[in-house]
């Protein structure tokens, strides 16, 4: 087992990890599947609970990653529309059902009053980088539905985890994506984690052999990042003030 020098390559491993981005801008040039299945071997290293991997994962390229997006496009513009045309549009998206979602609704609850301030404030941002003003909900409409296109990304993966370990699932997925996200940055590859595409699992499962006992967690977009400048955006981080529980008073 190599040895690593804890002053030198501990200060390089920080300086990696702070240094990857989302990648919202890819381009099309296709990831040899031999990178694929390496980033893929990466994330295997990642520890799990009693070793269980309780996870699966799609992996769309070429014609099935095209379908699954122009299914998920057919949705979003129906449910866009809907949004944002008056109650007739509203009652006839119900009536055809098409673009509702059809898992995972509960991604549409509001933050609560503690998390909501951070959920605005990366949003306010990230679009106010991309010239989209907060009124506008025709254009930040259109800049969502880039989820769909997975942002021009050749690589759309899907994570399924195990509905019997319910959030200890999702935790172990959590830490195989981190792993994942790592090891493509550091073959060069950009990465996007994509909660917007856990709406309509029953599109992917048309595409795979996916058992009942899983359900979808979330989706990759993975592919060589473009020059655009929202790939440079750096999201805000809390510090440690809010990170770190305070201790009780002693004797109290």
């Amino acid at each position: 087992m190599k040895r690593y020098s804890a002053q030198e390559d501990g200060a390089w491993v920080s300086e990696f990890i702070s240094s990857r981005r989302t990648t919202r801008d890819f381009q099309p040039t296709p990831v040899p599947p031999e990178l694929i299945d390496q980033i893929l071997k990466d994330s295997l290293t990642a520890p799990s609970w009693s070793n269980t991997r309780p996870f699966k994962v799609a992996v769309a390229t070429g014609e099935v990653r095209d379908r699954i997006s122009n299914e998920f496009l057919s949705r979003w513009q129906a449910l866009s529309a809907a949004m944002r045309g008056g109650i007739w549009s509203k009652i006839k998206l119900f009536i055809k059902r098409h673009g509702l979602p059809t898992s995972n609704r509960i991604i549409l609850k509001p933050y609560v009053a503690e998390l909501k301030p951070r959920a605005q404030r990366v949003g306010k941002e990230l679009y106010g980088s991309l010239g989209v003003q907060r009124g506008d909900k025709a254009e930040r409409d259109k800049q969502w539905g880039r989820n769909y296109e997975f942002f021009g990304a050749p690589v759309a993966m899907f994570v399924y985890i195990h509905k019997s370990l319910h959030i200890y699932a999702a935790a172990d997925a959590g830490l195989m994506m981190e792993n994942l996200m790592l090891s493509a940055h550091a073959h060069g590859l950009g990465t996007c984690a994509q909660g917007a595409v856990a709406f309509w699992d029953d599109a992917i499962r048309e595409e795979f052999e996916v058992s009942k006992d899983y359900r979808l967690l979330c989706g990759i977009a993975v592919g060589y990042p473009s020059d655009a400048p929202v790939n440079s955006f750096q999201a805000h981080r809390i510090g440690l003030d809010e990170l770190l529980l305070k201790p009780k008073l002693l004797g109290s």
